[in-house]
């Protein structure tokens, strides 16, 4: 499992000898990956707003993961449920193979391409200026970011709402039509002519289970003295039991009931137009669900890009404000992403805290970082850190 660390170092002699021994370091022992990660300059504004910014970008950052989260849930959710093919992969840095699509399944080859598509955007990142002008306040920026997130989080439920409704009406439709005897539907097995409906008579259909049958065609006539002898026919069965018809007069009907019931067979209210009507909203929900499946699809897609995006734009307004607060200003500091494997995070630790003592001598020698996505960031350190959490792309 990997894990992406953002650490920012002031550009004081002692740390810039501090971090080509860590590059030196890295590549001898593998310890990570470590690459510049270019934050443009930004508004600093008064030390009180930074303080204020500083909070509000912490809880922006709870926030916009959460709906990360939420928006790659639903997608595994979604895409997990479907067999449909995938309509378009709409990245965060452009397109992707397609050929592992054919070995694997549509959402663990999507989750795939876009694992690593994300990685190369947060490796290659380049701040966006025409989505977040550097000439605006952060705070102005932050709320950028706030709007956007909250826009997707509050539409994320309402599409999601009405997929899960569509999907579980549906689901309630098929359930009855696929169900027991006495809500299955009977519309390619019954043809209206079995069934008759005059100014005088009417068609019932009985429920008689298979020990039953034999007990069924002896009684049944009996039952009232207005049935319709010979009228009984076997319209369908499964492996409990068979839906049998039987006409007689309508005024006959109740007695007719009441003595079924008597002798445990049930009479089912059945409407060939009703179950007919049913079929074709079925068949009609079946047509809607693959069109939405396809725009709600499309639409998680980019919408979990664009919250990514948003959200490593955060990582790096957060990185240059704790660097403003801590180092001081003018604006003096250098920012790496260090990528590493999760079983050599501890040691990358120790080797960060004793290359970066200087800076903070009451800082622990020995932090750990915890298994705990996003720990890093409560956790203090010598040197500036956050986490950027990628279990979320793991494919298992």
């Amino acid at each position: 499992m990997t894990d992406l660390w953002l650490i920012s170092v002031p550009l004081d002699k002692t740390s810039l000898t501090s971090v080509e021994k860590l590059k030196r370091t890295i590549a001898k022992t593998s310890l990570a990956t470590c690459c510049r990660f270019s934050i443009p300059d930004l508004k600093v504004g008064i030390l009180d707003s930074l303080l204020i910014v500083s909070d509000d970008l912490s809880k922006l950052d709870t926030l916009t993961e959460s709906v990360i989260k939420k928006t790659h849930q639903c997608m595994r959710e979604v895409m997990e449920q479907s067999s449909d093919k995938v309509l378009e992969n709409a990245l965060a840095n452009g397109d992707h193979s397609t050929s592992q699509r054919a070995v694997l399944s549509p959402l663990k080859s999507y989750l795939k391409s876009l694992r690593v598509d994300l990685m190369s955007f947060v490796t290659k990142f380049q701040w966006d200026k025409a989505k977040y002008p550097t000439a605006m306040p952060l705070t102005s920026l932050a709320d950028i970011i706030n709007k956007e997130v909250s826009q997707i989080e509050m539409e994320l439920k309402s599409r999601a709402a009405a997929y899960n409704n569509m999907k579980t009406s549906l689901q309630s439709l098929e359930h009855k039509r696929d169900g027991t005897l006495q809500t299955c539907s009977l519309i390619n097995t019954v043809r209206k002519e079995d069934l008759v409906f005059s100014e005088y008579l009417t068609t019932l259909l009985v429920l008689v289970t298979r020990a039953s049958y034999l007990q069924w065609e002896r009684t049944y006539e009996s039952m009232s003295e207005f049935v319709v002898p010979r009228s009984s026919r076997k319209l369908y069965e499964d492996e409990k039991g068979g839906i049998f018809s039987v006409t007689l007069f309508k005024r006959a009907v109740c007695e007719f009931k009441a003595k079924a019931l008597e002798s445990k067979f049930d009479v089912r209210e059945y409407s060939f137009d009703l179950d007919k009507k049913r079929q074709q909203e079925i068949k009609h929900l079946h047509v809607h669900k693959k069109e939405q499946y396809g725009i709600f699809v499309r639409w998680l897609k980019v919408n979990f890009s664009e919250v990514f995006v948003a959200w490593i734009h955060l990582k790096a307004l957060r990185v240059f404000v704790e660097s403003a607060l801590r180092y001081g200003l003018p604006m003096n500091y250098q920012a790496l992403l260090l990528q590493t494997d999760r079983k050599r995070s501890k040691k990358l630790r120790e080797e960060l805290s004793s290359l970066f003592m200087h800076l903070d001598p009451t800082a622990s020698k020995t932090d750990i970082s915890s298994d705990i996505p996003g720990i890093c960031q409560q956790e203090y350190f010598s040197y500036i850190c956050f986490h950027i959490n990628t279990n979320l792309l793991e494919i298992s």
